[in-house]
């Protein structure tokens, strides 16, 4: 039996959001091990401190989490939270996802100052996102609207809305929740709508892989059924895009022991898309993935990525 810990240091963002993030993963532990001391590590990273161009052009968004990988590889930390879309598809060399607590709301969300839903933009209306995955679907069923970047942290985004930069913006639902600003929120966009990205909503812990005793101390913040639609949908990003940027999404939901797992691939400006969903067992997520990433090729997304890479 693996000893209580005395003391974990946690390696986190320094955004609202991601101390939020950290704070409730703390606190979480601390109600587990009250006599363990823990720690934040509060560290910037390189997607943080690029704002001005956007994430796709840039690396991606693993360029949130490096930093504080490299905190966990070091040993200055001893584990690391994230949101899960944020987490590439592949992991460093000797890292490891040890928990995914359980998901908040995984959808989408429509802010706007001037209007209810996306369907009331009028012709030239500016949407805003940093999202891919969002512009191709927007560009699909709404090819009137103008989609421009919007970089910078949650509060960042709001402020520039606010300001008058754009006419709506896009944002995951659970930030806005989990900061106490669910009011911001006109309309949840569902994911007939807005396919969410492998794991949305869902907050995933990292640690070393060779060290068994941190993933044992976090055991009981794993929440299975997320753990099981996060791994079925990262299966399905993974097989089809590996740690490239394209604008792909991937949403599992459970019923019983068996998934229901949707996805798509797109060009950014709409123009082509494909759409695949498969059924399984719950048991077996990552075949799920696979097979809906089988699926998508054979619909064609093979191209779409080849086209995106020649881009």
């Amino acid at each position: 039996m693996t000893a209580a810990p005395s003391r974990i240091v946690i390696a986190t963002r320094e955004s609202r959001l991601a101390l939020w993030q950290a704070e409730h993963v703390k606190a979480r532990i601390e109600a587990l091990y009250p006599a363990c001391r823990v720690e934040l590590l509060g560290m910037t990273t390189r997607g943080d401190q690029i704002l001005d161009r956007p994430l796709a052009k840039i690396g991606g968004k693993g360029l949130f989490v490096k930093e504080l990988e490299n905190a966990l590889l070091d040993r200055s930390a001893d584990i690391a939270v994230h949101s899960m879309k944020d987490v590439p598809m592949i992991l460093p060399q000797g890292l490891a996802l040890i928990a995914t607590a359980a998901r908040d709301v995984p959808l989408d969300a429509f802010v706007s100052n001037k209007y209810a839903a996306l369907d009331e933009l009028p012709p030239g209306a500016v949407v805003g996102t940093s999202s891919l995955r969002r512009e191709a679907q927007i560009h699909a069923q709404y090819p009137y609207l103008a989609v421009a970047s919007l970089r910078g942290n949650l509060d960042t985004r709001l402020r520039k809305l606010d300001a008058g930069d754009y006419d709506a913006i896009i944002l995951a639902a659970a930030g806005l929740t989990r900061l106490g600003l669910a009011a911001r929120i006109r309309a949840m966009l569902p994911a007939e709508a807005s396919l969410p990205a492998a794991g949305q909503g869902a907050l995933g812990i990292e640690a070393l892989a060779d060290r068994p005793e941190v993933a044992a101390w976090l055991a009981p913040l794993n929440d299975p059924t997320t753990e099981a639609c996060v791994r079925a949908e990262r299966a399905t990003a993974r097989a089809l895009a590996g740690s490239c940027e394209v604008p792909l999404g991937a949403y599992a939901e459970v019923s019983g022991d068996s998934m229901r797992l949707r996805g798509f691939v797109a060009l950014p400006d709409g123009t082509r898309i494909v759409r695949a969903e498969h059924r399984g067992p719950l048991a077996e997520p990552e075949a799920l993935g696979r097979a809906l990433a089988d699926d998508l090729r054979a619909q064609g997304a093979e191209q779409i990525l080849a086209a995106l890479s020649e881009a």
